[in-house]
């Protein structure tokens, strides 16, 4: 048992001598057992029911609830028995297993019990079972049960870890106290007692099949509370293994055998009692049993524990960071028990070497692999020695040893602002971080014994950090950390083909530990609320103090910081062919190092979010956006080439390439007809493609062509057609009844009246490559653009129906933003939605009710926020600049996104 019960303080709802109605038989009696049951149940869960909403702590709820089973049940097992005639041999006893044996029952835990019985009293104990589990069933009761005998037991010890387990939590329920007694003596004893070193292996084995299962990281956006780490079951593996080991049946033993100090069992305790609140809430939140905390779950159960909206962050994000911080110290204190075990289980068959003390210097040594030092008073005596201990783990590559990293927890109380700015301190941290080997392991360790909150006081206040959406797969600290690890594969080579640009520049960077520092800090302004780009950097200087930087690297700092959503703002939601633009931000970057260090921390950064974010598309216009940059920052200002004659150039060129195949006189109209913009943001070559595409058209509706972009996981869609009103409104459409996402648009309508619409198009599964499905879509859009078919009636076919519900996600208010300033040329409407089928259809065709012109679009979907940025133009090919105007298209916009 893992802890101790207390009992509801009130008499049982039917004693044991129920009173019988007519006939003393159990057929007869059943149906008033059947309801005085009920009537028990329903009258103390409601009871236990108000107890926790009155603030019980789980402990409580959890021990009232199995008290309460536990009269249910033993007073059911006497009444089915009372009329069975046992005589010489009727023998059967009822036994708790696991959960309910260890006295720990959530509101709607299943309920586990073995009738055992002696070998010769089978019909007795089948006749028992058979009548108390239908009566249990038929309370609606999940239970989980076996009929065994000594020798089933014996049996099942030796073939399953998962049985074996269920049966160390044992306890005397009801029936034969005698047969108990015998099954304590000869079954329990083996128990307990055999091959337990297979045991311990077994169930560590388990342990990591079931991380990988439920999530082997403790920040998982919807945790489970009992199978992910962190997690209840956490706390049992560790407790199993040590009960297996030191032939301990609870935490009281493991202090009496010196296995546990009684700090260390306080703090299992309180563990436990914090995940069986939340779980007892959960529990009574579903309609079933459920350990998935899912968004809707954590919101409600924040507000049951108080939390409310401040200026520190939402409810359910403070009680998320508390939970996750509950969970590191769970994964510690599970992991601490195990590994303190392990140790003595290794054998002693290593090479001598590894068996011998070896010193390395000054009080610190290595044995069995692990660095180990001297004694306790080695920090006392000198703190910065604590990050001596990392830099010499890295350098040696021997992990900290248990007692070191207890050592380390113990002391960080002593790293105040004297010892942060200790000189030999920090060039050992800086060292750490210019290391060609394990740097990122080195700072998981660090964040792990929670070292990283001690020495850098700001990086502590986004330790277990939540962000409540499904974009932010971590926490803000974990997330930091997995950042730096992507700068550091591409300083190690291994995005070499995937990304050899930035593989070079990796390698390329003055101070690669700067950058390092800046990936780390990057989102350090979250701990601070809104706006944190801003308030992060502003951190910086004060920081970069304490760090001894010198004045150029603490700007570059707080540069970095300050700017580290801009290349991806810009790249995924602005038009990269506006030369302003790119002239505004090489610019605001400076120098090419800046803009070097800001690409490798955006790369970083996006990667670091969650498995889906990133995606070769989205690394396209990042690469774009850097080399546009990069060359003005090395050439000079686009004024600076002669634009002109890159015009007259390019259209010789086009003219040159087209000649032998259609009329000059033909080409020449078309070259006429395209805008200065065009002919600026195409190569020769992709313009050739163009006017082929258009001119090979003749009197068809339209022509369309596709490029597979197999390796970027997209596929390029160009289309060619007369231009008529809302057009692109209907191009949206036909894609979302097909399926296809839209990730980028190019539209460009010539004085001809043609229009050329280019789209980068995608599937959940990457670039689009079935040519019926391309067939399908030629043929919809024709038939759309002649008025055969009508757009809104194939969108509405793809929508699901209503009875398909989603799961309640975190939903955001829609948004809608207007800007004059972002673009010479256009209007820039930026929209902020939840994502759903035809989302972009529905935009685009008010868009075009409003009468306004689409020049560029940008789509970007955040897992299930969208945010689509629109350039715009009224029928004068003018931006809209009217107040009244503006305050239209937000509020029709709004109402359209709203409506669905």
């Amino acid at each position: 048992m893992i802890c101790q019960a207390t009992a509801i303080h009130t008499e049982p709802f039917f004693p044991i001598s129920l009173p019988l109605e007519g006939p003393a038989d159990f057929d007869h009696q059943r149906p008033h057992l059947l309801q005085a049951a009920r009537d028990y149940l329903d009258h103390y869960q409601k009871i236990i029911r108000e107890l926790h909403q009155a603030g019980a702590g789980g402990r409580r709820v959890v021990a009232d609830t199995t008290h309460m089973f536990d009269v249910l049940i033993t007073t059911l097992f006497e009444a089915v028995a009372a009329d069975l005639n046992q005589g010489r041999f009727g023998k059967c006893t009822l036994i708790a297993l696991g959960g309910y044996g260890r006295l720990e029952l959530n509101p709607r835990s299943d309920i586990d019990i073995m009738f055992y019985y002696s070998g010769r009293d089978r019909a007795y104990a089948e006749k028992v079972s058979e009548r108390m589990l239908y009566l249990l069933w038929d309370l609606g009761l999940d239970v989980g049960y076996s009929v065994r005998t000594q020798q089933d037991c014996l049996d099942i010890v030796e073939k399953d870890v998962t049985a074996r387990t269920a049966l160390l939590d044992s306890r005397y329920l009801a029936g034969d106290a005698t047969l108990y007694e015998g099954y304590r003596k000869e079954v329990l004893t083996v128990v307990f007692g055999r091959n337990s070193q297979a045991f311990i292996r077994a169930k560590i084995e388990e342990n990591d099949k079931r991380l990988q299962k439920y999530g082997s990281s403790v920040y998982l956006l919807e945790p489970n509370i009992k199978e992910g780490e962190g997690g209840l079951r956490d706390l049992h593996s560790a407790l199993w293994v040590a009960q297996v080991k030191y032939k301990a049946h609870n935490l009281k033993d493991l202090v009496i055998r010196g296995v546990i100090s009684e700090r260390e069992r306080q703090e299992f305790e309180d563990a436990l009692d914090y995940l069986w609140r939340i779980r007892n809430e959960l529990h009574y939140l579903t309609t079933r049993k459920s350990d998935q905390m899912q968004f809707n779950h954590q919101e409600k159960i924040a507000e049951f524990l108080g939390y409310q909206n401040s200026r520190k962050g939402l409810a359910v994000e403070q009680f998320m960071q508390d939970y996750y911080y509950h969970a590191t110290r769970v994964e510690h204190l599970s992991s601490s028990l195990i590994a303190r075990i392990t140790q003595q289980e290794k054998p002693s068959t290593h090479a001598l070497g590894y068996l011998t003390r070896r010193q390395i210097e000054a009080g610190f040594y290595i044995l069995r692999g692990e660095l180990r030092v001297s004694g306790p008073e080695i920090f006392r005596r000198d703190p910065p020695m604590i990050m001596r201990a990392f830099f010499l783990a890295q350098r040696h590559q021997a992990p900290l040893s248990l007692e070191l990293k207890g050592l380390i927890r113990d002391n960080l109380g002593l790293i105040n602002d004297k010892v942060r700015r200790d000189r030999t301190m920090n060039e050992m941290f800086f060292e750490i971080l210019r290391s060609p080997r394990d740097v990122g392991k080195t700072l998981r360790v660090m964040h792990h014994l929670q070292f990283l909150n001690r020495y850098i006081p700001e990086f502590g206040r986004i330790f277990c950090k939540v962000q409540h959406d499904l974009y932010h797969t971590y926490t803000v600290d974990t997330h930091s950390i997995f950042a730096v690890e992507e700068v550091l594969k591409l300083r190690a080579g291994l995005y070499r083909d995937k990304h050899p640009v930035l593989t070079g520049l990796a390698g390329d960077i003055e101070k690669p530990e700067l950058l390092l520092l800046a990936v780390l800090f990057h989102d350090i302004g979250k701990g601070e609320g809104k706006d944190h780009s801003n308030k992060g950097a502003d951190m910086m200087p004060t920081i970069a103090r304490r760090f001894g930087l010198n004045r150029e690297d603490s700007r570059r700092l707080e540069f970095l910081v300050r700017h580290h959503l801009d290349m991806t703002h810009i790249s995924q939601r602005r038009d990269l062919h506006d030369e302003d633009l790119i002239l505004q931000f090489a610019r605001s970057m400076g120098m090419s190092e800046n803009l070097k260090m800001l690409y490798l921390l955006t790369f970083a950064d996006l990667k670091a979010v969650g498995p889906d974010v990133w995606n070769d598309w989205k690394g396209m216009l990042l690469q774009e956006l850097y080399e546009k940059t990069y060359q003005v920052l090395e050439k000079g200002d686009f004024e600076l080439e002669k634009r002109s004659e890159k015009l007259r150039k390019r259209k010789r060129n086009v003219l040159e390439a087209l000649t032998e195949e259609f009329d000059p006189r033909m080409v020449r109209e078309q070259l006429r007809a395209l805008s200065p913009r065009y002919l600026m943001s195409y190569r020769s070559a992709e313009i050739v493609e163009h006017l082929r595409l258009s001119l090979g058209r003749g009197k068809r509706t339209l022509a369309l062509h596709v490029e597979h972009e197999t390796r970027r996981g997209f596929s390029e869609v160009t289309i060619s057609t007369l231009d008529i009103p809302g057009l692109f409104s209907k191009i949206t459409g036909v894609m979302a009844a097909n399926g296809i996402n839209i990730l980028g648009a190019q539209i460009h309508t010539r004085s001809n009246g043609e229009a050329l619409d280019i789209l980068q198009v995608a599937s959940s599964g990457g670039s689009i490559e079935n040519p019926q499905k391309w067939q399908r879509v030629e043929e919809e859009l024709t038939a759309v653009f002649e008025g055969r078919a009508q757009v809104g009636e194939l969108v509405a076919k793809r929508r699901p129906p209503a009875f398909m519900t989603e799961r309640p996600r975190p939903r955001f208010p829609n948004r809608v933003d207007v800007s004059n300033e972002i673009s010479a040329q256009y209007t820039v409407i930026d929209v902020f939605a939840h994502d759903k089928v035809g989302l972009l259809y529905t935009i685009t065709k008010t868009l075009k009710d409003l009468g306004l012109y689409i020049g560029v679009a940008k789509i970007s979907t955040k897992v299930d926020q969208a945010a689509d940025v629109f350039y715009v133009q009224d029928i004068f090919c003018q931006k809209i600049v009217q107040e009244e105007k503006i305050a239209e298209i937000k509020q029709r916009l709004l109402t359209c996104l709203d409506d669905g």
